[in-house]
């Protein structure tokens, strides 16, 4: 009888991780479900470009997992019982009927949104740019927008320094600003703040430091100082929210709603499940627990998928924790932002910047999408046998 694997979400993590198990267990041992409402994988680290007018390449799941052994499952969770260890799910076109997939290991990567932090009017008023269908309206918002009109970026972090960015760059003609809870570029080492700085001059982005926003309304938002910044569109990027799926589970979840993983990313309540990328309260260097990112989802994707395979095949059981080297940010098309950082995620005085940062992001970014296409390049491709009494003994070696 097959072991039988789903993973939910094929966003970096969960995209990735299918793609190693595949590859790196026997076809006859194992059966591996992908589901994912959407028929493409998405880049989401440019879902800023995409907003703005600029075409992405089409990434079809179907191509990517060709030949690969993975089943493509169109739909969308909605119910997780770890107690049955069955996952509910509904088509995304054709019957309407919930179907039911029965799982020995669950892989759950659904990931983040938006978090409009129940601020009132966000939900109605504001744009958000985590997920295509969010920056496709945006962009239909901002092709709409007259010259001199307002469009204030609400969250001072990489997403929203890359979205006030991108927006000035591609459209000149209109007055962005950008509102930030702390100072702007807090979070870098004085060389990356001074060069963000000067960026944002060249492109006449004006900064609302210190500035905590209460409220959204058409057309401005309001302040904690009663003061009213105009917005004829507000782009929130104030942080991320975990699914909400995760809470109705049973799995023992942090206070923020992540799924809490050992250090091989297995739950700490259900052995039988493991969570990746943002969905996960996983630990890094230092005892930190890890931002919620691309550079964290693909490494414990790597390593989930790895414990699985060791687990399953009576291998040895890898434990390393994930570490970061640099922050990279791109500032519109032709400027960039490099920020090294120490290994727990913390600025360290050294920066690359200007158009070789540029273009070193790009590579990150076209890197970041081939490694999930091709997840075993480098390591031996030779498929493991499932044995019996797997887990028996990866945890005896461990």
């Amino acid at each position: 009888m097959q072991h039988r694997i789903v993973v939910l979400g094929a966003g970096y993590t969960g995209a990735f991780a299918a793609g190693r198990l595949a590859r790196r267990l026997h076809r006859e041992d194992v059966s591996i479900t992908l589901v994912n409402a959407e028929p493409d994988f998405v880049e989401r680290v440019r879902m800023h470009q995409l907003a703005t007018g600029q075409e992405l390449k089409p990434r079809p799941l179907s191509e990517m997992f060709a030949g690969t052994g993975v089943e493509l499952k169109p739909a969308r969770v909605t119910a997780v019982d770890v107690d049955r260890k069955t996952v509910t799910v509904t088509a995304v076109h054709g019957s309407a009927d919930p179907e039911s997939l029965p799982y020995d290991t669950l892989v759950y990567a659904l990931g983040s949104a938006w978090n409009p932090q129940g601020v009132p009017g966000t939900a109605e008023h504001a744009y958000e740019i985590a997920s295509r269908p969010g920056a496709l309206r945006l962009r239909e918002r901002l092709t709409g927008l007259g010259a001199g009109q307002s469009v204030l970026v609400v969250g001072g972090g990489l997403t929203g320094v890359e979205a006030a960015t991108e927006i000035a760059e591609a459209r000149p003609d209109l007055r962005v600003a950008l509102a930030a809870t702390g100072a702007l570029g807090d979070w870098l080492s004085p060389k990356g703040r001074e060069h963000l700085r000067k960026v944002f001059g060249e492109l006449g982005i004006t900064a609302h430091e210190h500035t905590t926003v209460t409220a959204v309304e058409p057309g401005h938002v309001a302040t904690a100082d009663g003061a009213a910044i105009p917005a004829a569109v507000t782009v929130w990027t104030a942080g991320f929210a975990v699914h909400p799926l995760a809470e109705a589970t049973g799995l023992e979840l942090s206070g923020n709603g992540q799924i809490v993983v050992d250090d091989t990313l297995r739950s700490v309540s259900h052995p039988d499940v493991y969570a990746i990328g943002d969905s996960a309260m996983a630990m890094g260097a230092g005892n930190r627990p890890l931002r919620m990112s691309c550079a964290s989802g693909i490494p414990t994707a790597m390593h989930a998928a790895d414990a699985i395979v060791a687990r399953l095949t009576g291998g040895k059981l890898p434990h390393s924790s994930v570490r970061y080297f640099n922050q990279c940010v791109s500032l519109g098309r032709k400027e960039g932002l490099i920020q090294y950082v120490t290994a727990d995620d913390r600025a360290v005085n050294a920066a690359l910047t200007g158009r070789f940062a540029a273009a070193y992001k790009e590579i990150i970014c076209k890197s970041a999408a081939w490694s999930v296409a091709n997840p075993m390049y480098g390591l031996p491709t030779r498929p493991r046998r499932v044995v019996r009494g797997g887990v028996a003994a990866a945890e005896a070696v461990a």
